[in-house]
């Protein structure tokens, strides 16, 4: 047990312990630990600063209050101690304080020898401007010197004006003297172009000759450049702080133009947009929330505005309920295709709207107004063909009630289920009218059980649709049709202010050859004058002239009434909402803004488009043949209608692509266009004008006419069928079992055959098959049978077979025989 256990070593209370190297006589060397005691230093409390003397302590003069063990010696010492830390205290206060002053000095000192430096340089460079100015003015004078020195002696009178100089109280030097001085001076200031710029004086002649020919640093330039030298010289830091901006965003915006707002670099902008899965470059546009994600990964702040501010001079006021008046209902007629919906508004017209259309069919939309029972109603005729789906849909959303017409005969077809959907989209009330009652196969009670299954319950049914069975033919339910429609409108209590600036709803829009653009308008509220300046979707004009439904001539039209509108500047789309402005400027800003904005808004979303979209459309697009085609139709629905019949034909390997679509006569451009790219040119209802016919016979475009579109439709999807490639029908014809395999010299190997099922001929092809499994396909080289080549076997009997190029053939193995034949498809 060792003498430590359970005890602490022997020391001195508050000692510090340390090491000495102790050394002996003979070599011996031994470490000894050393404690040395620290001296306790006491800090007097704040009271004690109210002593008698300074160099005294209560402790000390009071026995009973100074600490047990501490002599007045030592108290004294430890006072003096303290007075001399206070000391120290104050001096190195002071000695910071010197030196804080001194660095101000320096450094006011530094910035008074900069600027004297810069004003000696100042003042260097001008005497060396002065100097380069006189020594080219001696110069110029030895010159004249020495020319009037060799020429004649002049004449006194005519050389008087030309001795007397500014100095002399003459006229002034002639302006080439002054031209050829400031050349001078440019010439000898030619290697100090650097020191005049830092100067940061311009002169007029660098203003007007622009430093000949260098590009000069702008004021601010050289205003940022010496406040950096200025900072630098008072020993400061250059490095700028980050300026956060407010960055206005429109809807769409050039990359530049985003960068450029920002204040930072394009290179930069781009790289962002990289990184977000953006390939565009500077001069691409990107939509308003693309670009508000690289605003604020840049730490800007983000105000949004809007360029459509400029159509704030359209009126949207809520009309009061003292001004409003009643206005007649816009009926819309819907249904399928020969369903009688264009007869029964004959009927109701007693015109012949159908005699007009071709094949008997409606492809546009009309409007008509019908007075009954001394009411007005507006009716809208709308196209029942499936191509004409959104030409119904613009008639659903205009209207106020909607006739289902359904023949009796037929019952529901699928345009009568899309009718019903644009109605009930719409949310206008429906009254069905079942046409064709008086056919010997009218069912009219199959047409209520049909419409159940969408949710359409008529009258006879317990519902609440009025139903009304009617005949175009013999007039049967006419007027119960017209009773209903009229007991609808007065249901809905239609009202309108005719006392404003009109608004309305373009229904169909054309290019007439002698009229110009021309628009089907419904007026909506208010009442459209003649001379009114108006704005309809890209397009703006001023009323020309007015016609209705009957062709007559009309000054002014008020809600709900169908016009023609002549003066617009462009055919402007069916559906597009008419406005009145007060100025042309004020309806040029608008549709020249919301040009821009379709421009802006359709290359947006052609730019943002991403990486891995593009390589999958490439290989998507890679094994897929396009058909191109030109349209040009009489009217916009028309044309919109055939573009969308269009899109529907194809599948995964033939589409057609309409590479331009337009209103009005095929012309020249529409040619060249299809010729460029081996397009055929289809005219709905327009012809060719006679330079464009020209143009077509000398390069061979074919250009085809129709008057019916699911003519155009069924012969575009014939012609698209003729791109996809034949389907392969393979017809099984025999098989055969191998019993024997054979060489023989010159040949190879020969299977001895014996047909089990069929045929076996040589033109046709071959597998052969082991345990089930297809090993090898090909053709035969040779059919024998004995020795006599055969051009087929027939089952039962015994053949030797040889494959081309293959030798592989076993007993046993099972050779299937094979025709196949190409079968043309064709689009569905």
């Amino acid at each position: 047990m060792s003498d430590t256990d359970g005890k602490k070593p022997l020391g001195l209370k508050g000692a510090r312990p340390g090491n000495v190297k102790q050394s002996f006589s003979h070599g011996r060397t031994k470490n000894v630990v050393v404690e040395t005691k620290r001296k306790r230093v006491v800090v007097p409390k704040p009271g004690a600063a109210n002593a008698p003397a300074p160099n005294a302590s209560p402790r000390a003069s009071d026995p009973s209050k100074r600490p047990a063990g501490i002599s007045d010696a030592e108290m004294e010492r430890r006072m003096k101690a303290l007075q001399a830390a206070k000391e120290q205290e104050a001096a190195d206060a002071a000695r910071r304080a010197a030196e804080e002053k001194e660095q101000a000095e320096r450094r006011e000192r530094r910035r008074a020898e900069a600027e004297a430096k810069e004003q000696a340089e100042k003042e260097r460079e001008d005497a060396l401007r002065q100097k380069a100015e006189d020594e080219a003015a001696k110069k110029r004078e030895a010159e004249e010197a020495k020319t009037r020195a060799a020429a004649p002696a002049p004449d006194p009178a005519a050389a008087a004006p030309a001795l007397s100089g500014p100095r002399g109280g003459g006229k002034a030097a002639p302006t080439p003297s002054r031209r050829d001085r400031d050349d001078d001076r440019n010439k000898g200031n030619k290697g100090r172009n650097d020191d005049a710029r830092r100067s940061g004086k311009l002169t007029l002649n660098q203003a007007l000759r622009g430093g000949e020919g260098g590009r000069q640093k702008s004021m601010a330039a050289m205003k940022r450049k010496q406040e950096r030298a200025r900072q630098k010289a008072m020993g400061g830091t250059v490095e700028r702080e980050k300026v956060i901006r407010d960055v206005q965003l429109p809807e769409a915006i050039v990359v530049s133009e985003l960068a450029n707002r920002m204040s930072e670099r394009v290179a930069d902008v781009v790289k962002a947009l990289m990184t977000n899965g953006l390939m565009v470059t500077q001069t691409q546009t990107i939509d308003a929330d693309t670009a508000e994600l690289i605003i604020e990964e840049f730490g800007h702040n983000v105000v949004r505005v809007s360029d459509s501010d400029v159509e704030d001079v359209i009126q949207t006021v809520e009309d009061d309920d003292t001004n409003l008046q009643s206005r007649p209902p816009v009926i819309t007629v819907m249904g399928h295709v020969d369903h009688g919906k264009t007869s029964v508004l004959d009927a109701i017209r007693n015109a012949r709207v159908v005699a007009g259309e071709a094949g008997g069919i409606t492809q546009h939309i009309g409007a008509y107004q019908v007075e009954q029972g001394g009411q007005i109603l507006t009716f809208l005729d709308t196209p029942g063909h499936a191509a004409f789906t959104s030409m119904r849909a613009r008639g659903a959303q205009v209207t106020d009630i909607v006739v289902l017409v359904v023949a009796a005969d037929d019952a529901v077809m699928p345009q009568t289920i899309e009718a019903i959907a644009h109605a009930k989209a719409a949310e206008v009330p429906m009254i069905v009218a079942i046409n064709k009652i008086d056919l010997p196969a009218a069912n009219p009670d199959k047409v209520r059980t049909d419409l159940l299954q969408h949710e359409v319950i008529v009258e006879k049914m317990s519902g609440e649709v009025q139903d009304v069975e009617v005949s175009a033919i013999s007039g049967q339910g006419l007027d119960e049709l017209l009773e209903a429609i009229a007991l609808q409108a007065e249901i809905l209590e239609l009202k309108a202010n005719p006392d404003r600036a009109a608004t309305g709803a373009v229904i169909e829009a054309q290019l007439d050859v002698g009229r110009g653009p021309v628009a089907t308008v419904l007026v909506q509220t208010g009442t459209l004058k003649q001379g009114d300046i108006f704005v309809v979707g890209e397009q703006w004009g001023r009323v020309r002239a007015m016609e209705n439904d009957q062709g007559k001539r009309v000054k002014e039209a008020g809600p709900s009434v169908p016009v023609e509108v002549l003066g617009l500047n462009g055919t402007p789309e069916a559906g597009d909402v008419l406005n009145v402005v007060e100025t042309e400027a004020q309806a040029r800003e608008i549709a020249e803004y919301r040009e821009k904005a379709a421009k802006d808004k359709r290359a947006a979303a052609g730019a943002a488009t991403t990486l891995e979209q593009l390589m999958a459309n490439a290989k998507a697009d890679e094994n897929v043949s396009e058909m191109p085609i030109v349209v040009k139709a009489d009217v916009q629905g028309s044309a919109e209608a055939i573009v969308q019949a269009m899109e529907k034909i194809g599948n995964d390997e033939v589409r057609v692509r309409v590479l331009h679509s337009g209103v009005g006569a095929i012309t020249e451009s529409d040619i060249g266009l299809a010729e460029a790219s081996g397009a055929p040119v289809f005219g709905f209802n327009v012809r060719a004008n006679a330079p464009a016919r020209n143009s077509a016979n000398q390069k061979g475009i074919e250009i085809r006419y129709y008057s019916v579109i699911y003519d155009l439709v069924d012969d575009v999807k014939q012609a698209a069928s003729g791109l996809l490639s034949a389907e392969i029908k393979e017809t099984f014809i025999g098989y055969a079992k191998i019993q024997e395999v054979f060489k023989v010299t010159g040949v190879g190997k020969v299977a001895g055959c014996l047909v089990t099922e069929g045929v076996a001929r040589r033109s046709a092809g071959v597998r052969l098959l082991r345990d089930n499994v297809v090993i090898h396909e090909g053709t035969l080289k040779t059919l024998k049978r004995f020795k006599d080549e055969v051009p087929e076997v027939i089952s039962g009997q015994e053949c030797g077979m040889a494959f081309e190029n293959y030798d592989d053939i076993r007993p046993d193995d099972v050779i299937e025989i094979f025709t196949r034949e190409e079968v043309e498809r064709s689009l569905t």
